[in-house]
């Protein structure tokens, strides 16, 4: 994973909901920065937010806390979070740290239909 993605998770906006791709690993090297990055998305009222982890490989605890953290902050300010997961790794890992049902899980992103071709 190159160090330009450590610092920029590729972000898009659709309609009113802000959709951020991550990939690679999310781990205790690449939390902060995007821990950094969802708390800018998270700051404003009502957030909409849908973090595609499809192309994520690992997370470990540290993402855990940074996806844990994104939900509190939209659930302070009234918002949505929904996480694309495609993985059966990853969403084991969510199940195995008690958290797959605090998430709104999808297997596919929810504004895709939304996108001009």
């Amino acid at each position: 994973m190159s160090d330009e993605w450590r610092d920029r998770p590729r972000t898009r906006v659709v309609g009113r909901t802000v959709v951020v791709e991550l990939r690679g690993e999310i781990d205790m090297l690449t939390a902060p920065g995007i821990s950094d990055h969802l708390d800018s998305l998270t700051a404003a009222p009502e957030p909409d937010l849908v973090v595609d982890l499809q192309q994520v490989e690992f997370i470990d605890c540290s993402g855990l806390s940074v996806l844990c953290r994104a939900r509190r902050r939209i659930q302070e300010h009234g918002g949505r979070l929904a996480l694309v997961i495609t993985d059966p790794s990853i969403s084991r890992t969510l199940r195995c740290a008690g958290l797959l049902g605090a998430f709104d899980v999808v297997d596919s992103d929810p504004t895709a239909s939304r996108e001009r071709p």
